[in-house]
């Protein structure tokens, strides 16, 4: 079984992973018509609640890379996988609450979050357990998150398909 069908197959994973995650299976059309620069083939698999869209970039599986393109016209490699982008989501599902990728940023995010729904450490460690996962620390994560995004990521350049421009970074050095 892929790790796509395990989310929708076990309830506290899929929960999780749309909230706080922002991780939604129900795939849609992005808000534009949008293309790799380098033509490879982009195959949209999820969706978050603000128009964003989740990519698996080329040919084949889940191992694929995972490109985030946002709906104001800003994208982003997440992940080289499915296992890997939801290892970040279980981690730091408030990716986008830390533009530098910090350690501090996500402990600020974290508290917010923690302050809305204080179960939320015991509703991730079911999630991952459900999906035989481990979680990373924040810190693994947002530094792979900047391994991808600042370096692989430089290849990954989202075009919208009408117009030719390239989506923005979402992070920057």
């Amino acid at each position: 079984m892929s790790l796509l069908d395990a989310i929708r197959a076990e309830p506290a994973a899929a929960d999780f992973l749309a909230w706080p995650g922002d991780f939604s299976l129900d795939v849609h059309e992005h808000g534009e018509e949008v293309v790799l620069a380098s033509g490879a083939a982009l195959e949209p698999v999820a969706k978050d609640g603000a128009g964003g869209t989740f990519f698996l970039c080329g040919e084949g599986g889940e191992e694929r890379p995972v490109l985030y393109a946002d709906s104001e016209g800003g994208a982003a490699l997440l992940a080289v996988g499915v296992p890997e982008l939801v290892r970040l989501l279980l981690a730091v599902p408030w990716w986008r609450d830390c533009p530098r990728l910090t350690v501090e940023e996500s402990a600020e995010a974290a508290e917010e979050y923690l302050e809305d729904e204080p179960g939320l450490h015991a509703e991730r460690d079911a999630a991952a357990a459900a999906l035989g996962l481990d979680v990373p620390s924040a810190a693994e994560a947002l530094a792979r998150l900047r391994e991808l995004a600042l370096g692989l990521g430089a290849s990954y350049v989202l075009l919208n398909a009408e117009e030719g421009t390239a989506y923005e970074p979402l992070f920057r050095p």
